[in-house]
């Protein structure tokens, strides 16, 4: 098979990647498109950085594995497939769901720091940057933390200002000006992001020849 074409998405806590994600594979058929996610390389708690305070702070680039995502990734670029758990907070490793991940004309990388990592970003054809204004991402911080992962607002809040603000400026908003397309979601309706991802989904297709549904 040809190259695959590799589309790297970042933006912070709160952005929306995963609103954009779920609505841009929605318009591709299975074969056509692979989604490796930068969270499921989350090493082991025991290995994770602590702050001042006793804080694992996940919000570091050191937290990923980013060796062996590059190697997963390879993979898949030369016609393999890997198997791997997914992560997700709160569940065991044990009970995590495994994932299969193939090769397929379009693959998206997406994750926090995916553009810091520079072996990784060398690899992407399109680089996707996902933005908010800072309320509006603390507001849907609030939201899903609350309801999914069980914190309360204090502990969101010193995450906030002590890991997930510090991490964006110094991993995530240098790369900014350097993204070939930069998405402002600060919408509360989903309309836009669905026309943005419409656009997009019809540009690559054309672009690489794939078949439109």
């Amino acid at each position: 098979m040809n190259k695959p074409f590799v589309i790297g998405i970042a933006g912070g806590s709160g952005s929306g990647k995963t609103f954009f994600l779920n609505c841009f594979l929605n318009y591709f058929e299975k074969k056509q498109i692979s989604l490796i996610s930068q969270d499921d390389y989350y090493r082991p708690i025991d290995q994770q950085p602590l702050d001042e305070n006793g804080w694992v702070n996940f919000d570091l680039p050191q937290c990923i594995d980013d060796h062996k995502l590059l190697t997963d990734l390879n993979t898949v670029l030369t016609g393999g497939t890997i198997e791997k758990k997914e992560y997700t907070f709160n569940v065991s490793e044990e009970t995590a769901r495994m994932l299969t991940i193939s090769a397929a004309p379009i693959i998206i990388v997406e994750g926090l720091f995916i553009f810091h990592f520079k072996e990784i970003a060398s690899l992407f054809d399109l680089r996707i940057f996902l933005d908010a204004e800072e309320e509006i991402t603390l507001n849907r911080r609030l939201k899903r933390d609350m309801a999914e992962r069980g914190y309360t607002h204090d502990m969101i809040m010193y995450q906030w200002v002590n890991h997930v603000l510090p991490a964006y400026n110094a991993y995530l908003l240098p790369y900014k000006s350097s993204a070939d397309k930069v998405i402002i979601n600060n919408a509360h309706v989903a309309d836009d992001i669905i026309s943005v991802t419409k656009d997009l989904s019809e540009e690559l297709k054309a672009k690489l020849c794939l078949e439109i549904s």
